[in-house]
This record gives structure tokens, C-alpha cells and sequence, in this order.
């Protein structure tokens, strides 16, 4: 059976339509959304294998949108129509197979069985093996940049198929509609289409082997990667070779600003920092921590959602702070963060308890809610009508015995430190101090 036989098998895109539908995203250029290509592919199928085979199918040009990257940049996404999203799962399914035992085990982005931790697990262990001169290497805007030529040569290598290759070539040429106007493209792989991972990891599995050719140590995930050696000449002789190899083989830019040789206290990867292990007996290594620019994100994440004046019922803000929480504390539980959410929780009860203290508005309302939680009359009316802020009375004595973490715990609230307890592999329990 021929390479585009198995990709426009029934079988193959009934299964990939319905890993598009279950992706959802938005609509294309077409307007046509995810709901409704499952319809259109048991009226078309017939019609839209036939144009494959025979290459006379012409994609849709992509719908462009631009995303914050952070640093007050933007990223631009491109978004393929429904239909080619199907047709590039559908193809991406059958050709991964013939990439996927020959990838690197040390590349760890977009493949199967392989994730982010384990990524950031070989990097410490290369940091306490004692390669702490790292070369870190950023590629300038890596998937806008891809030549499709060397792209098509190097596809060409284990896909024979005319059919496949001529479909490659035209979603890698299609235009992209940005404010209304078409775009040619003659360079890049589009972010935001199911066959842009795939295509990003076998043109950098070039790179792969040429650092395995050269013995070093790497781990990489998609277009971020890093070399660990022994010692700073070393390093600094093989960054440059590897420089010289992205410029001239694979015709990848390199953003010199970021790229240099760091110690482990200055490196970061996927979120995660590197600082020196005080504890008995591991004199030189190190432990994993979380960057400062991730804690900041989480903290505006849960900034938002405890906001006074967003109108949410109590339920669905404790239902949304879990949320966040189980996703960041999953993300992060191999660093040592356990201090740090212990204040960060007191901070975000006061931010529970200053969204309650504004949602019952009049003082006199206060004031029965207040004798209602168990304070006497008297005590009740003086702090229904204090004049304090209310973030002050959010970490006062006035809300501090009267919303407690046990009531707060019965209406569904779990901190953020009891996450990082059930999941950290890193966890060790220190002398708690008053919990408020």
C-alpha cells in the first residue's frame, strides 16, 4: 500500500477528524468549525480523497493571529481551516511512524511517551554529573523562519511518495491572511497547525545528530535546546561549531542577544531555575526551583480570578483557583517551592477573604454575617462600620478569626501548598507556623 493510500484510509481520517474535534480551536479562513467536520467528511470524503490522490487539492490560505509572547511581544499563530487541520493530523499520524524510532532519546518536544519533566529531570542530572557550563542557544524565531527547500529535501529522504510531498509543499507555501490581506510565504513552518511539531522535530533532528556525532550532552525540546560540558573552553569551542552548523547547514538565525555560554545559578529551562543544595553530604549540586517570571504569571492568574469586583458566586471562584492550581502545581511539583507557597497562600486567602467582605456590601448585612460566624453583638456593629480599607480588614483580626482556613477548607478551599504535598516527589515536611 502506498504512503497516501494509509493516510486517506478511512480509518486514518475518522481518526483524525475526531482528534481535530476534540482539539476544538477556532474556525479558518472558511469560517467552518469544528462541529461541522464530521458532516462535511461523510458528504465529501469521496470527493476530497480524490483531489489528494491526484494533487489537484488545493489548500485554504491560513488565518493569521497574533498572540502575547511576553515582553510585550507578539507571536504569530497561523490558523489552517478545519479540514486541513484534518488532512495535516491525518498525514502527521502515518508519517511519524517512519521519524519516531530514529528521533534522538535526548529530544523530548511533541513526541509520544516523552514530556517536559523529563526534559528538565536529564538537565539536572547533567548539572550534578558536573557539566555546569551550559551553552544555551535561543533560535531566533525558529518556526517563521524553517527554509522550506532544505525542509522538502530533507522529507524527501523517507518519503518517496509524490502525492504526500506535493501536499507538504503546498500547505508549507500556502498564504497566510493577516488584517484582511494575503500573505506569500517562502520561508517558515506555521505555529498553530497539527503538522508544524513534527516538521519543527525532523528538520532539528539534523542538529541531533550532529551534537551525538560530536558526543556532547544535550537535551533539547522543540527549538529550545542546551550543551552541557565539563569545562568553559570546551564549551565555548563547541557553541561555536554548533552555531556555525545552524547558520550554514540548516539556515537557522540565531538570536546572539540570548545565545552564550551560563553557570547553572544563570540558566533556565522550561520554566524551571537551578540553585546550589545546602543540605548534608551534596556539597556542589544543585536543586530545581521555579523562575521568577512563572511565579509572577501565577500570581496575576489568581489575581484575576480573586479580583473584589468580578461578578462570580464564591463556588465558581474556589472551583477556578483549583483549577489553576492543580495545573501549575502538576507543572511545577520536582521544585523545591514549598516556603514560598506557604505565603503565597496567606496572600491568597486575604484575597478570599476581601472578595467575601465586599460581597456582603452594607454594613448592616456585616454585621449579621459577623455575628453569624460567632462574634458577640457589640464587637460585631464596631467592625461592621470601621473605616479600614478593605484589604486591611482582609488581614485583620476582624476576618482572620471569623473566615478561618477550617471554614474556608468546608466550603471547597485547598491551598495551593496541600497540592504541592499530594503530588511533589520533592516534599519534606518543616515546622509549620500558624495558618491564617
Amino acid at each position: 500500500m502506498e504512503l497516501i493510500d494509509r493516510i486517506l484510509s478511512a480509518g486514518n481520517l475518522t481518526e483524525a477528524s475526531r482528534e481535530v474535534i476534540w482539539n476544538k480551536g477556532a474556525a479558518g479562513v472558511d469560517h467552518m468549525s469544528v462541529k461541522d467536520l464530521k458532516p462535511y467528511l461523510d458528504e465529501h470524503r469521496q470527493e476530497l480523497t480524490g483531489l489528494v490522490r491526484n494533487c489537484a487539492y488545493i489548500p485554504q490560505p491560513i488565518r493569521g493571529k497574533e498572540i502575547p509572547k511576553g515582553n510585550r511581544k507578539m507571536r504569530l499563530l497561523g490558523i489552517p481551516t478545519v479540514v486541513d487541520r484534518m488532512l495535516q493530523q491525518a498525514v502527521s499520524r502515518v508519517i511519524m511512524t517512519r521519524y519516531e524510532y530514529i528521533f534522538s532519546e535526548y529530544s523530548y518536544g511533541f513526541r509520544p511517551k516523552r514530556n517536559t519533566h523529563q526534559a528538565i529531570q536529564k538537565s539536572l542530572g547533567y548539572i550534578n554529573s558536573g557539566y555546569q557550563h551550559i551553552v544555551e542557544i535561543d533560535l531566533k524565531g525558529f518556526f517563521d523562519e524553517v527554509d522550506h527547500v532544505l525542509m522538502l529535501q530533507i522529507l524527501f529522504r523517507k518519503i518517496k511518495c509524490k502525492a504526500t510531498m506535493c501536499l507538504i509543499r503546498r500547505w508549507l507555501r500556502v498564504p497566510i491572511e493577516r488584517n484582511g490581506k494575503l500573505e506569500k510565504r517562502r520561508k517558515g513552518v506555521p505555529q498553530g497547525s497539527p503538522l508544524s511539531p513534527l516538521l519543527s522535530n525532523i528538520i532539528l533532528h539534523e542538529l541531533d545528530m550532529e551534537m551525538e556525532k560530536r558526543a556532547m550532552k544535550f537535551v533539547r525540546y522543540a527549538d529550545d535546546f542546551s550543551i552541557y560540558f565539563k569545562t568553559k573552553s570546551e564549551a565555548r569551542k563547541a557553541g561555536n561549531e554548533i552555531y556555525l552548523f545552524l547558520r550554514d547547514k540548516l539556515k537557522l538565525p540565531i538570536n546572539r542577544e540570548k545565545r552564550g555560554i551560563c553557570r547553572p545559578v544563570n540558566f533556565q529551562i522550561l520554566g524551571y531555575g537551578f540553585v546550589p543544595t545546602y543540605r548534608k553530604g551534596e556539597k556542589g549540586k544543585y536543586q530545581l526551583v521555579v523562575t521568577e517570571k512563572r511565579w509572577k504569571s501565577l500570581k496575576t492568574k489568581l489575581k484575576e480570578i480573586t479580583r473584589k469586583t468580578k461578578p462570580m458566586s464564591f463556588d465558581e471562584r474556589i472551583r477556578k483557583l483549583r483549577e489553576v492550581m492543580r495545573g501549575w502545581i502538576n507543572y511545577f511539583k520536582f521544585a523545591s517551592i514549598d516556603q514560598k507557597l506557604r505565603y503565597l497562600d496567606g496572600w491568597l486567602r486575604n484575597r478570599i477573604r476581601y472578595c467575601i467582605w465586599h460581597d456582603w456590601k452594607k454594613p448592616e448585612r456585616k454585621r449579621k454575617n459577623l455575628i453569624r460566624l460567632g462574634i458577640k453583638p457589640g464587637q460585631a456593629y464596631a467592625w461592621s462600620r470601621s473605616r479600614m480599607g478593605g484589604w486591611a480588614i482582609a488581614q485583620s483580626p476582624i476576618l482572620g478569626t471569623t473566615i478561618t482556613v477550617e471554614r474556608l477548607v468546608k466550603r471547597g478551599y485547598v491551598s495551593l501548598l496541600t497540592h504541592y504535598q499530594k503530588v511533589s516527589p520533592n516534599y519534606k515536611s518543616y515546622p509549620l507556623f500558624p495558618m491564617i
